[in-house]
């Protein structure tokens, strides 16, 4: 990044008094950095870019802080983050957008210091924000954080709410302190979470609702009356939200299907959610094994499923219907199979051509594959 011209546009918004340069900001509105990464966090950027154009408006995004290019697959050249992209898109200066390993680089700091922020707004960043980058806005950094805290602080907190199969969640803003999401709250948004709706979409309209939250609440931070009404967290009632390992996504039918309906709604996007089946062919006696990505589902009201053997997956229009812990059952409706498209149930079971299916246990292995 050329820091030389951060700094002159910079020194014209604090010196210059001609109005001709397109460089310069008007004196009067307050200098906000955007920090997020995610292509989610583009939300709350054009929620921000929008109010700070019109024309009563308290502020401007001076900078965007975003996570540093990265190689999306082996091979590839090395891509922007998809906020840094969408802000580029969107005519945002290339030489304001600031790109550190780590938050608490100095010469980053120093950059960042030299804007002088009145605020620092973030929406899924992804870095940890040390003492000497909170130091730096005068009016602090505030957080849209997807959870009604101090429930399901962390790293997923929709993915693990949706996992708990909660009824209900939503969406805070808080002032960012140096204990994890731990912040007095400035304001929250409470959401019903419907059963199929799936991580992505969740995020979406949680992150929506937030950037009208911030929108809405700025000139109280600015004034200086959002941390005389943020209410401190109660911190016995902190729930966390650890981030997702990529083992996590393999499916256990021992658990009651509620539970895996649940966390293939979670895991969507990404891990993603993995099963093992036998192809059993009857003709030739040969089992084939394949691993399915398990996209879409929903829990099974019947209660009469007719099964020859506990571990049968069957099929009845237009799920694949896997027994599960407890007598229940889960019905499939969209599956991928490695390195294919995602097809319905129906489309799978047409291919398989009769063939029996079962699901890969514990038994099976030990019998087949040892």
């Amino acid at each position: 990044m050329n820091s030389s011209l951060v700094f002159r546009r910079f020194w014209c918004f604090n010196a210059a008094t001609s109005s001709s340069s397109t460089l310069c900001f008007a004196s009067n509105k307050k200098p906000v950095v955007f920090l997020g990464s995610p292509q989610v966090s583009a939300t709350v950027l054009d929620a921000l870019l929008n109010a700070s154009t019109a024309p009563d408006s308290l502020f401007e995004v001076a900078a965007i802080v975003t996570q540093p290019p990265s190689r999306k697959s082996r091979g590839k050249k090395l891509m922007p983050s998809p906020l840094a992209q969408h802000a580029l898109d969107r005519g945002f200066p290339s030489n304001l957008i600031f790109t550190p390993e780590r938050a608490g680089e100095d010469v980053f700091l120093s950059n960042l210091r030299d804007l002088q922020p009145e605020l620092c707004i973030t929406a899924a960043y992804g870095n940890i924000l040390p003492s000497k980058f909170l130091n730096i806005p005068t009016s602090g950094t505030v957080n849209i954080h997807p959870s009604l805290l101090p429930l399901y602080r962390g790293a997923a907190p929709v993915q693990r709410a949706l996992q708990d199969g909660v009824k209900e969640t939503g969406v805070s803003l808080a002032f960012t302190v140096r204990a994890l999401d731990a912040g007095p709250v400035i304001a929250c948004e409470r959401m019903e979470i419907e059963d199929q709706i799936k991580a992505p979409e969740l995020l979406d309209l949680l992150f929506y609702e937030g950037s009208k939250l911030l929108i809405r609440e700025l000139p109280s931070i600015f004034d200086g009356s959002a941390k005389v009404k943020a209410q401190p967290q109660d911190d016995s009632k902190a729930t966390l939200a650890p981030k997702i390992a990529s083992e996590e996504s393999w499916l256990s039918f021992d658990e009651e299907a509620p539970v895996l309906h649940n966390k293939v709604r979670a895991f969507a996007g990404w891990p993603g959610t993995r099963a093992k089946v036998v192809i059993v062919d009857n003709k030739s006696g040969q089992d084939k094994i394949t691993e399915l990505k398990i996209i879409t589902t929903k829990v099974c009201s019947r209660s009469n499923i007719q099964v020859n053997q506990p571990d049968e997956i069957t099929f009845i229009k237009p799920a694949l219907v896997f027994p599960c812990g407890g007598g229940t059952a889960l019905e499939v409706l969209e599956i991928q199979l490695p390195g294919k498209k995602v097809m319905s149930a129906a489309a799978f079971w047409n291919g398989v051509r009769g063939q029996k299916l079962k699901i890969l246990s514990a038994a099976y292995e030990n019998d087949h594959l040892h």
